[in-house]
């Protein structure tokens, strides 16, 4: 983890917004919406590419690439980091689920090696215990037996300020696939505008996931 880019609070076009929602005892908001996933699921059965880790990465993709998603509140400050890494749920073979950090890469090839090992490891030793000294993360939950239309994480109050994605079980409508997909962010660094730029920037890759994944790539999960 890099050193993180500290803001000037006084000199930040969010200073208002930041104290405003950085006030409420719950300054969570949550969007959910449907994705297209026809291209995507075409391409990675054509190409053998693991859903869950390949989805994942054009997430964390997305996620990287605006800026908000990689502010964090820390105390007093407010700080931005160069990247940030999807902390995801992996289920145990006894129906628990544990924790895992998959470091966050912009090579797809190396992500998906990473995911693999990473969820092998996590699989084989379940854990829930979190690195508290962290923050350049998304919380990733993967929910593939419900089509929900609305997600909540609990969380602790006060509440942190790290994103929080997850999706649910991808269904046919029409001749389209359609995959429900929920963001839960904290209000005091970024609004429905920066949440919209990560949905439109993820169906994008997903409409055309040729361009990031070169032929050769591959992986598990």
């Amino acid at each position: 983890m890099t050193d993180p880019f500290f803001f000037d609070l006084e000199k930040w076009e969010r200073r208002e917004h930041y104290r405003f929602f950085g006030a409420m005892d719950y300054p969570h908001f949550n969007i959910c919406a449907n994705l297209d996933l026809t291209a995507f699921d075409r391409f990675r059965r054509e190409r053998g590419l693991p859903f869950f880790s390949a989805l994942l990465y054009l997430s964390s993709r997305a996620a990287n690439e605006v800026r908000e998603f990689r502010c964090r509140i820390r105390g007093e400050a407010v700080v931005e980091h160069e990247t940030v890494s999807p902390a995801i749920t992996v289920l145990g073979g006894d129906g628990t689920f544990g924790y895992a950090t998959i470091e966050y890469r912009r090579e797809a090839p190396e992500f998906l090696r990473r995911a693999a090992e990473t969820i092998a490891r996590a699989r084989a030793n379940p854990t829930i215990a979190e690195d508290p000294s962290r923050d350049d993360v998304i919380y990733y939950t993967s929910i593939p037996w419900i089509s929900f239309t609305a997600f909540t994480h609990p969380i602790s109050l006060p509440a942190d300020s790290i994103p929080r994605i997850s999706w649910g079980k991808y269904f046919a409508d029409s001749d389209r696939i359609r995959l429900p997909y929920s963001v839960q962010v904290h209000h005091a660094l970024m609004d429905g505008l920066h949440v919209g730029k990560h949905f439109t920037l993820l169906q994008s890759l997903l409409d055309r996931p040729e361009k990031e994944f070169p032929a050769r790539s591959a992986g598990g999960g």
